[in-house]
């Protein structure tokens, strides 16, 4: 209560966070911890996708991405609130080849196969 002086006015107002202080960006991969938020009392791994433009306390975070199997690949998309303090950033690893070390085919179905030719 303002006015007060046995207790100090205390803000508690919703403020946006301010683009500059994130510095996350798409594809991060990160290992979330109890550091993050009290539900990662399991540590998981994140692979981020966006941080959302919410409105949030100081120091929170949304975030948008997929949770991370064993094998390192997605399993759950998931929107998670995170304190940005405690977000371990992980080194990206390259990406591997899939079986076959071909690129998939994005044509539809049924179309001839791409032929490159040499212009004279």
């Amino acid at each position: 209560m303002p006015g007060r002086p046995d207790r100090p006015h205390t803000d508690h107002r919703v403020v946006p966070v301010p683009p500059a202080v994130v510095h996350l960006t798409a594809g991060d991969l990160l290992h979330l911890t109890s550091a993050a938020s009290v539900q990662f009392v399991k540590p998981i791994m994140f692979r981020l996708i966006r941080v959302l433009d919410r409105p949030t306390f100081d120091g929170w975070l949304w975030l948008d991405g997929y949770q991370l199997n064993k094998k390192g690949d997605a399993t759950t998309r998931r929107e998670l609130f995170v304190q940005q303090a405690g977000l371990r950033k992980l080194p990206t690893p390259a990406p591997t080849p899939r079986r076959g070390g071909r690129q998939a085919d994005s044509r539809p179905p049924g179309q001839p196969p791409l032929v490159r030719r040499d212009r004279d």
